[in-house]
């Protein structure tokens, strides 16, 4: 991809005013690590999500190895997980001594299938890691009368899913812990960052110790933790993002709308799904190409000024370093999702005109592409 060439980006974070201002008064106060920023946000970002409570870490990746922690999961456990997303999903699971194994997808969602779950699980399972992929939620009823049948825990991977919901639930609050993260791309931002969230009280406890080197009590260490704490420069941001939020999500909503329909009848081209009674915040828009190369797809709309990504083109079983580990998979539907899928610009801060440069790439590559 030429950058140069690139006029409409396939992300872009947007920085105002009150977030500048936010990281000033914390800089002038005095307390830059954690500190009452970083608790004024767990408090708002949980009560947003409908959750009780909210433990900041420093990353999305870091959120989702405390919780795996904090609902015991450890050496010889086995997690089951997408292998169609990023590979912090899988790696988390791997930093606890424990094994991801990957139950395939969704074509639609390209979220975990609910039915590929149980066959899969053995007298080893100890948790259920479903992934709310591109800012949609997987099917949380059925994953969760599959995990209390079976009595396994419930982590949801929301890195990509602030402000979703499924049939009116939040993401966030339908599991025993959920885990966003706050990356620049994300719909918000902390710059860095990510937080758990948990109605279970006990579980936060044990949040706030592993991210804190295994201390609930200063200098009293009663497990191995680490350093995943949140500082209240982060928290400033995410104050001021949190305020945004729903605007940039309802952007988002609209911007993806435009798009179906401007994409509805392009040969070749599968627009995103949201499933009946969810909301889809489109933390990415991806389309499926089902005819030509993908990249060939990818070169033209570049070549038109159009930022893409490849959200994601190796299942995690299929990477070079899980391969030397010796984990595998059989996932048809996430591979062909993996050779086939593109990555469009959805973000806030587009206009029509950039929307409708974006739909012309689109039916530019089609129309080119056999």
């Amino acid at each position: 991809m030429n950058v140069s060439n690139i006029k409409v980006p396939i992300a872009k974070p947007i920085i105002g005013e009150e977030e500048i201002e936010n990281v000033v008064e914390v800089l002038k106060s005095g307390m830059i690590a954690q500190g009452p920023k970083v608790e004024e946000f767990e408090e708002n970002f949980a009560e947003w999500v409908g959750a009780e409570y909210g433990i900041a870490v420093n990353s999305g990746t870091a959120a989702l190895h405390v919780a795996l922690l904090s609902c015991d999961i450890g050496q010889g456990d086995e997690v089951i997980t997408s292998p169609f997303t990023f590979i912090a999903s899988g790696n988390s699971i791997l930093y606890t001594g424990a094994r991801p194994v990957f139950a395939d997808i969704d074509l639609k969602t390209y979220t975990i299938d609910p039915n590929s779950i149980e066959d899969l699980i053995t007298e080893n399972t100890k948790a259920i890691l479903p992934v709310q992929l591109y800012g949609q939620s997987a099917d949380m009823d059925k994953i969760n009368e599959i995990a209390e049948k079976y009595g396994l825990a419930v982590i949801e991977d929301a890195a990509q899913a602030h402000g979703a919901t499924c049939k009116r639930k939040p993401v966030g609050s339908m599991g025993d812990m959920a885990c966003f993260s706050f990356y620049p791309t994300k719909n918000m931002t902390t710059s860095e960052g990510g937080i758990i969230t948990t109605n279970d009280e006990d579980l936060a406890d044990n949040a706030k110790m592993f991210r804190a080197h295994g201390a609930s009590i200063r200098y009293h260490h009663s497990e191995i933790g680490y350093n995943f704490r949140m500082t209240d420069i982060s928290a400033a941001i995410g104050l001021a993002q949190l305020d945004k939020i729903d605007e940039f999500n309802d952007k988002r909503i609209a911007n993806a709308a435009y798009l179906n329909e401007g994409l509805k009848d392009v040969d070749g081209v599968i627009t995103p799904y949201c499933a009946e009674g969810s909301k889809h915040v489109y933390h990415q828009y991806t389309i499926r190409v089902e005819k030509g190369d993908r990249d060939g797809w990818v070169d033209i709309i570049n070549e038109c000024g159009v930022g893409t990504g490849i959200h994601y083109p190796i299942p995690l079983y299929n990477q070079p370093v899980y391969r030397k580990l010796g984990i595998e998979g059989d996932c048809p539907k996430a591979e062909l999702a993996a050779d086939n899928v593109i990555s469009l610009p959805v973000h806030p801060s587009l206009t029509k005109e950039d929307l409708d440069l974006v739909i012309e790439a689109v039916k530019k590559a089609s129309n080119e592409l056999d």
